[in-house]
């Protein structure tokens, strides 16, 4: 491409940019809505070339939408593992509303997605599942894997997930005792409201508009690079209420308390522990995550009782892990884990001394 040919492609698109219409279409594997309840929904995603069991259950976070998952053909974490033989279902959330601001940590972990796990099973005709689950939604799989061992969990995989609050940053600090409380950021509906989210999330980089601006024009030209970028800032940038009485318990427990790093986290009438996780258990962080830092996503094959419990450590970020060019490093080797694990009797893993992630 000549520079005549830059300069024009820049001006055609800065202009479908600054009209609004450069909004690539996301999400568009073929998938089909197997159950729902309240705000829960899960989905299989269409294949004619499922080899690998047990299926793979998803769990997305509750602060964001799942299209990070599936961003764009080519780009997608969801299409790499169908790609791969795997029977893939993907645990969601309809953004919450004013109905879900009394959701507690029990509503997920002891209601949505225990009924998902089921469903899910018997859609596929399948006796065991592998569960994933990224950002907050690595921490509700922990507990619902520690909190129910009666439910058939092979295998279990956290993506970026927080386990020691007090290296989370600026936003688990603002949470500490003598500064903000829950009610401070609780809005008159009862949630958390999405322009909080955004702006605790911009905090982290207060630098990333300048820096975004300046990708953008880098981007311009190349329409492939341009669509992967307004793909990626516009989920980012797209945040969604949070429940409030589980922000409050978030505080409570995670962040002041930090239960998760101590292995025991009061759920209902009960201590969940974590050293119940029996399971295979790969905790996969990235170097460069200023919102899950690494330093506190490390300690969790430390809390887990598994015997087998393997870390992957990449050098991206966030983002990059299910969405960017280290996505394409590091999914073949989470694929890799778990078809491993993936023949052997449920409850049985890797040995120790010949896990190496």
């Amino acid at each position: 491409m000549n520079v005549v040919e830059r300069q024009v492609r820049r001006v055609r698109n800065g202009v479908a940019y600054l009209a609004g219409t450069a909004h690539p279409r996301v999400a568009q594997t073929p998938r089909d809505l197997v159950f729902t309840r309240d705000k829960a929904r899960l989905w299989r995603y269409r294949s004619d070339g499922r080899t690998v069991r047990p299926p793979l259950l998803i769990v997305h976070s509750l602060v964001s939408k799942s299209t990070v998952l599936d961003l764009l053909p080519g780009s997608s974490m969801i299409g790499f593992f169908l790609g791969e033989g795997f029977d893939v279902f993907l645990l969601d959330w309809v953004p919450a509303d004013a109905a879900d601001a009394e959701n507690t940590l029990e509503t997920y972990v002891d209601g949505y997605i225990p009924a998902a796990v089921g469903a899910a099973c018997e859609e596929a005709g399948a006796e065991a599942l592998s569960v994933m689950g990224y950002c907050f939604g690595g921490v509700l799989a922990l507990l619902l894997a520690a909190g129910h061992p009666e439910l058939p969990i092979r295998n279990l995989i956290a993506l970026t997930c927080p386990c020691d609050y007090r290296e989370m940053g600026f936003m688990s600090q603002m949470f500490m005792p003598g500064r903000l409380d829950p009610e401070d950021v609780i809005d008159d509906t009862g949630l958390v409201p999405a322009a909080v989210m955004d702006e605790g999330f911009q905090s982290l980089k207060p630098t990333d508009r300048a820096v975004q601006q300046l990708t953008l024009w880098e981007n311009l030209a190349d329409d492939r690079r341009l669509e992967g970028y307004l793909a990626i800032n516009r989920w980012a940038r797209d945040q969604v209420a949070f429940p409030g009485a589980t922000f409050r318990q978030t505080v409570d427990l995670l962040i002041r308390r930090n239960a998760l790093l101590e292995g025991v986290v009061p759920l209902g009438r009960r201590d969940v522990r974590l050293a119940d996780i029996a399971c295979p258990f790969l905790n996969v962080y990235c170097e460069q995550d200023t919102i899950v830092r690494a330093a506190s996503a490390k300690p969790l094959v430390g809390v887990v009782g598994s015997a087998d419990a393997t870390e992957l450590v990449l050098p991206s970020g966030h983002i990059g892990l299910v969405a960017g060019r280290q996505a394409k490093e590091a999914q073949p080797q989470i694929a890799e884990w778990i078809r491993a694990r993936s023949a052997l009797p449920a409850g049985h893993g890797v040995p120790v001394e010949t896990a190496d992630g």
